[in-house]
């Protein structure tokens, strides 16, 4: 089960459960899209893997297993080198 981030590690941004704007690494390290995009250009600054859009849970599989309270934020991400 993935654990369901609520907001992006570079600019705190909330992002919410069902949003197919969100990305993630194989460590499940969660990023916007702006960020995943523009500033880490698809490459985790953590692990240095791909970012891939993560899947959306259906509504019933949220309600089972809900979505992270646990906000992760590094604002060192912006300086990642281009």
């Amino acid at each position: 089960m993935l654990d369901i981030r609520p907001s992006c590690e570079c600019c705190d941004r909330t992002v919410a459960p069902d949003s197919t704007d969100v990305f993630i690494c194989s460590y499940e390290c969660t990023w916007c899209r702006d960020c995943a995009q523009d500033v880490l250009r698809g490459e985790c600054p953590n692990c240095g893997g791909e970012l891939v859009r993560r899947p959306v849970p259906s509504a019933s599989r949220l309600v089972d297993d809900p979505p992270s309270t646990t906000r992760v934020f590094n604002p060192d991400c912006r300086a990642v080198p281009a």
